[in-house]
């Protein structure tokens, strides 16, 4: 993405815990100096009666000395005339508007989530660049989008100055949006880095386990539990071969409260620890999310894996990990001994930030030969398949048949309320709600995420279908040729590059380097073009069977 890009965040996973009380300097009240009006005069002390003895004869009272008249009230300077100023109904912050167009200049969008743009952004007095997440605040719907919003900027305010956090330089609000402004990571993604350089090393790996682990310790230590760790989370601080890594998304974020026990599913997938799907969780939760990365780090795949997510989550409850498919034969015995440590089932028992920064293989003992290739190609894959997979299954939802399709039609009519032909989130959460479903905010968050395809805050008629389409109908021999014809737009029997470009350019899906990657993933006859073998091949291999082709 090239910039610090916040990805989606998702309401009530960021229900808010200890305040630790540290507002700083970021607007949240307003903080006016109020002065006591200092008092006119001085009441004298009466002096007492004496009733033994008659009252003396009055004797001239001496004149008060002139006194020079009163003058009339001076109108106070600003600060005492104004102490509070009225805050706008809409108001999210709880600052005063302000438009950050006046010193700043938002360029280009880095990236884009279900609740905003990240745009670059340069400072007009100085000339330097950031990143600029403008968060549409007709998209933050409930008073918990709301509060998430708000605790987002306080969290990374308190968390600003550590080490591999990304910087945050301030927040601007005005009518129309919310924009938090935060030091620019020009280095790109995690994946994207290993992938480029073409080498890798357990060492590498370490080291960028480390600073991982360094933003958890310094979350955990600062009363902050993250609760979204992935790799898309973090982002080198710039294109220099030895740039710092960067976390950058705390949309998810929470104030630990002390004995606390937290019940909200959140995070993604096949990050989540077993804890959150009970839903019993604290603290650990985040060393576990690490420990994922780490393996997918060391052999290019997630030690748990599945056709569903569901099915993702039943392998993390019941599973074990994985050390004895390709290449955890080659890995070190230190390295596999800090992946089982942080990846217990039992956060009791699970390694602490502070045990695996002093874990021998973090702190030297890894060795620097080069990993397996295949972890690479492997990496590559995880990174880009899911996107080709998601657009082909919308082009095959827009052709199924009303047969096809009986009932989900209704079902999307009856939660489309306003007939706009888009599910909102709020349309969703109360559609569901009379389904009888018992899903949390956080989990119909999440849902609207997996269904918003093209990112725009909404679930159209088509994405719809495809996220509730059973799979089996979506992958039939006529559905995956209607898909084909559909990329394939001169008819020639191939997906040439430039189709697929077009194609997932149309979503707002494809960039050179994912494109790239895709035919190179998919085209195993190396010809430069995806023909319909390669393509149903793609369709219908499941995460489960490409996790063991290495």
């Amino acid at each position: 993405m090239g910039g610090c890009f916040s990805k989606n965040k998702y309401t009530t996973p960021d229900a808010n815990g200890y305040r630790s009380g540290r507002t700083g300097d970021t607007g949240y009240q307003s903080h006016q100096n109020y002065q006591k009006p200092s008092s006119q005069y001085t009441p004298q002390p009466s002096q007492p009666e004496r009733h033994h003895q008659p009252p003396p004869m009055p004797r001239p009272q001496p004149q008060p000395r002139p006194q020079a008249p009163i003058p009339a009230p001076v109108k106070p300077a600003p600060q005492h005339h104004s102490p509070v100023q009225r805050l706008e109904p809409n108001n999210i912050l709880g600052k005063p508007f302000e438009d950050i167009r006046s010193k700043y200049k938002l360029g280009k969008e880095l990236g884009k989530g279900q609740f905003g743009v990240t745009y670059l952004c340069t400072e007009i007095a100085t000339g330097h660049t950031y990143a600029c997440k403008s968060i549409l605040k007709r998209k933050l719907v409930s008073k918990n989008d709301k509060d998430d919003m708000k605790r987002e900027v306080h969290i990374m305010q308190h968390l600003s100055g550590q080490l591999n956090i990304v910087e945050f330089k301030g927040a601007y609000e005005d009518r129309q949006s919310v924009h938090v402004l935060m030091e620019l990571c020009a280095g790109g993604e995690l994946f994207d880095r290993i992938i480029a350089q073409g080498h890798y090393s357990e060492r590498a790996a370490a080291d960028l386990c480390r600073q991982i682990v360094n933003v958890v310790h310094h979350c955990h230590f600062m009363g902050v539990m993250h609760r979204d760790l992935k790799p898309e989370n973090f982002l080198l601080a710039s294109k220099d071969e030895k740039a710092m890594l960067k976390a950058t998304d705390f949309g998810l974020s929470v104030f630990i409260e002390e004995g606390k026990v937290y019940r909200d599913v959140v995070g993604s997938a096949y990050y989540v620890a077993p804890e959150v799907l009970r839903r019993s969780y604290g603290k650990e939760i985040d060393i576990w999310s690490a420990g994922v990365i780490l393996y997918i780090l060391l052999s290019g795949v997630p030690p748990f894996w599945a056709e569903t997510e569901k099915g993702i989550f039943d392998a993390i409850l019941k599973e074990e990990v994985d050390f004895e498919s390709q290449p955890w034969p080659s890995i070190s015995n230190s390295a596999k001994d800090l992946v089982s440590r942080m990846l217990t089932k039992d956060p009791k028992k699970r390694i602490t930030s502070v045990q695996v920064l002093e874990h021998p293989w973090i702190k030297g003992q890894a060795p620097d030969k080069p990993i397996d290739s295949a972890v690479l190609s492997r990496m590559k894959q995880f990174r880009a398949m899911n996107k080709l997979k998601k657009l082909a299954l919308k082009v095959i939802a827009q052709s199924l048949s009303e047969e096809e399709i009986k009932g989900l039609k209704a079902t999307f009519t009856n939660m489309d309320t306003d007939k706009s032909g888009a599910i909102t989130y709020e349309e969703l959460k109360s559609g569901l709600a009379r389904l009888g479903s018992k899903l949390s905010e956080a989990e119909v968050k999440q849902l609207m995420e997996a269904a918003d395809v093209d990112g725009n805050g909404t679930i159209d008629y088509i994405e719809f279908i495809t996220a509730t389409m059973h799979r089996h109908k979506l992958e039939r021999d006529e559905h995956l040729y209607k898909a084909f014809q559909y990329f394939d737009k001169d008819n020639s029997g191939y997906i040439t590059r430039d189709e697929l470009e077009s194609a997932m350019k149309e979503y707002g899906m494809g960039d050179e380097a994912t494109i790239k990657e895709i035919i190179s993933e998919v085209d195993t006859d190396n010809d430069g073009r995806i023909n319909y073998d390669e393509f149903c091949e793609m369709m219908r291999s499941g995460t489960t069977q490409q996790a063991k082709l290495f």
